[in-house]
């Protein structure tokens, strides 16, 4: 059974780490390529940079900020945001990513998951579901596309997707626990690694997500950049509950 893998998420809007609730209300916390450096030494195993601003603002992800990050990393690095073409997946490429995430261009244009893949190999794309009671939600959450979840990670698998990160809108900063129907639905759906996001608050939540929601990692935000759970107790909690997991 390959290894859980918990993966911290930096929002950046304007070259600082925001966090909000359902997407909105969002809240300064810290700069990117230190708290990326944090998670690296504490033994994360894989950072998402995602610009949240950027496809509403029709730019590419700051590539300054991603260098930054970058160059402190030993551990993956994905990022997301304004990605609709072939060169703007290798402009951020380019600047350090090792996978990129996309969204909204790929609901738009789902050849673009094809050609990327075919570029960089399937490992290096991920598409990113924001749903909300199911449905999927493009351009940061704010518009409904009319397709289900389940339906459109198939079709992202079937395109050449090589993982899922599927965010629950609903459950998006509450703290209340991801929602592991809507997470076990997609695992079932795919052939290919679901990432789970939105509602982490403690240990426990985790453990749901992995064993209930059939997740293969799970996202987590605001518990990480508060200090409110440790990496490595978190990471302990989980061996302990009889889970693989990377040793930091």
């Amino acid at each position: 059974m390959l290894c859980k893998r918990l993966i911290a998420c930096l929002d950046v809007r304007d070259g600082r780490v925001v966090k909000g609730t359902n997407f909105v209300s969002l809240r300064d916390a810290g700069d990117p390529a230190e708290l990326a450096a944090r998670y690296d030494a504490e033994g994360i195993d894989e950072v998402v940079v995602l610009d949240v601003s950027a496809t509403i603002e029709g730019r590419r992800a700051l590539a300054r900020t991603i260098e930054s990050a970058a160059s402190r990393l030993f551990i993956p690095l994905t990022v997301g945001g304004g990605v609709r073409t072939l060169d703007d997946a290798a402009a951020l490429f380019d600047a350090g990513a090792d996978k990129i995430s996309v969204n909204s261009a790929a609901l738009a244009d789902p050849g673009l998951i094809t050609r990327i893949a075919a570029r960089y190999g399937s490992q290096a794309v991920i598409v990113a579901i924001d749903a909300k009671n199911g449905a999927v939600h493009g351009r940061s959450g704010s518009s409904d596309t009319g397709r289900e979840a389940e339906a459109w990670a198939r079709e992202a698998w079937e395109r050449g997707a090589g993982e899922i990160l599927l965010t629950s809108i609903d459950r998006d900063g509450t703290r209340a626990g991801f929602d592991t129907a809507l997470t076990r639905l997609v695992s079932r759906a795919v052939q290919i690694p679901v990432i789970a996001s939105g509602g982490a608050g403690e240990p426990a939540h985790f453990l749901d997500v992995f064993t209930t929601g059939e997740a293969d990692a799970a996202l987590a935000a605001s518990v990480f950049h508060f200090s409110e759970h440790a990496v490595s107790d978190l990471k302990r909690f989980l061996a302990g509950s009889g889970l693989p997991i990377r040793e930091c």
